[in-house]
């Protein structure tokens, strides 16, 4: 447990230096941790000894699982951040703060039903596929202006911004150039669709592209191998 607190106050660390080497405030950028390859016992020990408060989730079935477990759960955020099918909302939608990957109106109008049975009103991110692979899920950046602007029709569905999953880069300039198509489609959209509302949230970067990520604007990192033992020091 203690190379884990390590690991997790070295990320910790890192994305807040990142964060300042781009000119931006350490506290401007969340960390989630990805808990994939985590156990309750983990959760709960970064948490009470490292303050740790956003983990998120890849899995329903995972995610119920440490649900059940956390005694801490009710001072956690709960992110989703995974691919969600729409049989899996109704387990989730009353236990997660965000839903990270919101990429068709189908799941969207599941989302409305699922919230609008609780009285609730659920915040999500639309995922982009920057990369625009065929395995990938999200959104189109050509096609998010217009996704976006049909949100409209949920009331119980509220758009907070972006997510993207850049596809595997050797460079770190390569994993930029996604991240910050990702970003400009965002000001475009906030400030020419959606009225600059308020500020969007750019969630985008993961172990391997932490960085570049930060560099491009991220909002929130999504880190999980690195903080569990299972790769490399953040990129």
């Amino acid at each position: 447990m203690q190379d884990l607190k390590t690991r997790y106050l070295a990320v910790k660390a890192a994305v807040a230096d990142a964060a300042v080497a781009a000119g931006r405030r350490a506290e401007d950028v969340e960390l989630i941790a990805a808990v994939k390859y985590a156990t309750a016992e983990e959760i709960e020990f970064l948490h009470r000894e490292c303050g740790l408060c956003h983990v998120g989730e890849n899995r329903v079935q995972q995610l119920l699982e440490h649900y059940e477990a956390l005694g801490c759960r009710d001072e956690m955020k709960i992110h989703f951040i995974g691919s969600l099918q729409k049989n899996k909302v109704k387990y989730i939608i009353d236990k997660v703060c965000l839903i990270h990957s919101l990429d068709s109106l189908s799941l969207a109008a599941e989302i409305e039903k699922q919230a609008a049975k609780r009285g609730i009103t659920m915040d999500v991110l639309v995922e982009i596929n920057s990369g625009r692979e065929e395995a990938k899920g999200g959104v189109l950046p050509e096609d998010a202006a217009e996704f976006c602007l049909a949100l409209s029709a949920f009331p119980h569905v509220r758009l907070r911004g972006f997510m993207t999953m850049a596809p595997k880069c050797e460079k770190k300039e390569e994993y930029f150039n996604y991240f910050q198509e990702t970003s400009q489609l965002v000001l475009d959209i906030w400030q020419e669709k959606l009225h600059n509302i308020y500020k969007p949230v750019l969630s985008m970067g993961m172990s391997a592209s932490v960085v570049p990520a930060i560099e491009a604007g991220a909002d929130c990192v999504r880190v999980g191998s690195a903080i569990f033992g299972r790769t490399t020091p953040l990129k």
